[in-house]
């Protein structure tokens, strides 16, 4: 289980969102977080592609999850990540590469 983050609100805020879980609209702090993030994620798509690009290119995420995360297609994902200038780059083992080459090597006969 991930380790809980921390942070700090105005006091305003914080007491607005205890009353908002007193007044029975949410169950606790962490569903009114929750409920905000998905709202903010929602009015602003491009923070959630922003997130998941910086968790892709941190090495996080794999790029499947990454547009997962993002919502969208890896077609278009991977043009996030270009039109980014992040250069995605292909891991393989020797193994693979051989076999690919060995492939390319029939095709061409």
């Amino acid at each position: 289980m991930p380790q809980a983050e921390t942070f700090s609100l105005p006091e305003i805020i914080s007491d607005e969102i205890s009353a908002l879980v007193r007044a029975g609209f949410y169950s606790s702090k962490s569903d009114v977080a929750k409920d905000a993030l998905r709202c903010l994620f929602e009015h602003k798509p491009h923070l959630k592609i922003t997130a998941a690009v910086e968790l892709y290119n941190s090495g996080e995420v794999s790029l499947g999850k990454a547009s997962e995360i993002a919502e969208m297609n890896t077609a278009d994902f991977k043009d996030a990540l270009a039109e980014r200038g992040i250069v995605r780059v292909i891991k393989s083992s020797n193994k693979r590469v051989k076999k690919g080459l060995e492939i390319i090597r029939k095709a061409r006969r």
